[in-house]
């Protein structure tokens, strides 16, 4: 189903004259480095095709023949055409122990049997022509002397091609390398026992058609990584029949292209989402508003359009609301695919198939399940970046638990409870953080961050959703007087007692919260006798009489429902403690 899907969307966009999807045998290849020579093969330049951006420099891509997978030892025997890394080229290798530079000199030697080989017809093209009469002279030495050189090497595996002085597009481009290469895929299969590879012809799992299987797989780059998605171990004890590697499961040559070219452009397009180890990508059977809409809700928007993440989910509730999706793709089929690298292959987390009008409806439900007061200068909706990276340590997203981000994307597109793991990693940072100072400043930072804060209702109103939704009432998005829940309002009383101690003795270097915040958060009753008796004193230092009046009456407001301090709060108490905190801190200040 997954192949099938990805094969569909990579059809589709085929048949868009406006998409820049690669054609059957073909892939966009980014090359940091051109070679230009004359036609001749006498070396002209060294061109470095990489431009800033952002803070990356990126090579030109180009439309060039596709790569090959290379596996096992003999790995080096695979070149591409007429285009490859610079081991291949030119035998160059950073490593100086003997078994890297024979494997670079094996990669030379395949790379320069691979030109040799090539059909005489395609060598009377004067692009490749060049290419390999720079070979026949002195082109290696030159361009290893030349100044840029040192800049490609720096580039790990730089990829590297030629191109003729006064052209403007490399040589695998040129036309007579294209009809080459369209010819190799259009060819007759031939079924001779010499051709290991186009030997094994069967109906393809993917398209249903008879064809030549692919072998082996393309590979995905992924999270600076590149995987096979299926991939046999040869001789491994999997072999099913005595059909070894991706034998096992027949997928045809053209199918293998089509799904692996779809995969790779989802992963280079803005229809992904990466959190972590995990990424998800999106995308509908048929073209739809919310394919374009779910990156901006997780993604962090972008600094030259901070409010993009607001506008679509705002525009995601009115189409909710109106019944928009419903109207125009209730038989639209979306597709959501949450992938990780493992040690030998990419593994998929997660896999969900439904309506983009069902999508739709669980993703409007994540964004009310989150909604919370906040400062006027915070964003109205938070991305599910800004959310999973609050409850990682340093605010760091490499310290996000692992698998937390798979688990959490389930929960939002099954309408499930989030993780029992993502509410205990919100209430930890929080425990964490009580204490933390603003380095420049030395000002205490509140660790009941807005995030954190959305994070928790969330999953509290979830919870109250599945297992309790007439016993319990759910968390509202702004102070609830009528809470009778002794976490509440304990949270609420604590941020009380806190706000009076800091009107009370103004720059305070250590605050009840940097003391007792966890304490009273998980065992009320070892604080907070001792915190209610040092609010009188506290209360009494106030000049303002009537702000001291003002105190007395909230903190009597609060404790009416409150008869005994528990000795104990249960996780989801703790949560609605740190709710309670927020709401009553934010109602201070919005005041």
């Amino acid at each position: 189903m997954i192949l099938q899907a990805l094969k569909e969307y990579y059809d589709r966009k085929a048949d868009d004259p406006d998409s820049e999807v690669a054609p059957e045998g073909f892939e966009k290849k980014e090359i940091p480095f051109l070679v230009v020579i004359k036609e001749d093969g006498s070396f002209v330049d060294l061109v470095n095709t990489r431009e800033q951006i952002g803070k990356k420099m990126v090579g030109k891509s180009f439309l060039l023949p596709r790569s090959q997978t290379r596996t096992g030892k003999k790995g080096y025997e695979t070149t591409f055409l007429l285009w490859d890394h610079i081991g291949y080229l030119f035998n160059y290798t950073k490593s100086a122990e003997p078994k890297e530079l024979e494997k670079a000199q094996n990669q030379h030697l395949s790379w320069l049997g691979s030109l040799i080989g090539l059909p005489e017809s395609l060598k009377e093209d004067r692009g490749v022509k060049a290419v390999l009469a720079f070979y026949e002279g002195s082109g290696t030495e030159d361009v290893l002397a030349s100044g840029k050189w040192q800049e490609c090497i720096k580039i790990p595996s730089c990829n590297m091609t030629f191109q003729l002085v006064g052209e403007s597009t490399p040589v695998p481009c040129r036309p007579a390398v294209k009809a080459y290469q369209m010819s190799k895929i259009n060819k007759v299969v031939d079924t001779s026992p010499t051709d290991k590879e186009q030997a094994i012809v069967s109906r393809c799992l993917v398209s249903g058609e008879v064809g030549p299987i692919a072998r082996i797989h393309a590979y995905t780059p992924i999270n600076k990584d590149s995987k096979s998605f299926v991939a046999f171990q040869k001789s491994s004890g999997y072999d099913s029949y005595g059909k070894e590697q991706c034998y096992n499961a027949p997928v045809c040559k053209s199918a293998e292209f089509a799904y692996t070219t779809g995969l790779n452009t989802l992963l280079k397009s803005n229809q992904r989402l990466l959190i972590g180890d995990a990424v998800t990508v999106f995308w509908s059977a048929s073209e739809s508003e919310l394919e374009a809409l779910v990156p901006s809700f997780f993604n962090e928007p972008p600094k030259d359009d901070p409010d993009r993440g607001t506008h679509a989910v705002i525009s995601l509730f009115r189409s909710v609301e109106t019944g928009a999706y419903s109207m125009t793709d209730k038989d639209n089929r979306f597709y959501v695919l949450g992938l990780s690298p493992n040690s030998a292959r990419i593994s998929v987390r997660f896999w969900k198939v439904g309506t983009v009008p069902e999508m739709a409806g669980h993703f409007a439900q994540h964004f009310e399940d989150i909604r919370i007061c906040h400062g006027v200068k915070e964003h109205e909706f938070l991305s599910l970046f800004r959310l999973l990276v609050s409850t990682a340590a340093q605010g760091k997203s490499d310290n996000i638990p692992p698998n937390l981000a798979g688990e959490t994307m389930r929960a939002i597109l099954d309408g499930l409870p989030y993780p029992q793991t993502l509410l205990q990693a919100a209430i930890r940072r929080i425990r964490a953080e009580q204490a933390k100072k603003d380095p420049k400043t030395g000002k205490s930072l509140r660790n009941v961050t807005y995030p954190r804060a959305a994070l928790i209702k969330g999953c509290l109103n979830r919870l109250i959703r599945t297992n309790n939704p007439e016993k319990e009432e759910e968390v509202k998005v702004s102070l609830d007087k009528d809470n009778k829940n002794i976490g509440y309002r304990l949270g609420r009383l604590f941020a009380t007692l806190e706000k009076i101690q800091a009107e009370s003795h103004p720059g305070i270097n250590a605050t009840i919260r940097d003391k007792f915040y966890g304490a009273a958060s998980s065992s009320p009753v070892t604080v907070f006798g001792n915190l209610m008796r040092l609010k009188n004193h506290h209360l009494a230092k106030l000049e303002n009489k009537g702000r001291r009046v003002n105190f007395e009456r909230l903190i009597g407001e609060i404790t009416d429902e409150i008869k005994d301090f528990p000795s104990y709060l249960a996780l989801s108490d703790q949560g609605r403690f740190a709710i309670g905190y927020y709401h009553q801190m934010n109602d201070f200040f919005t005041k």
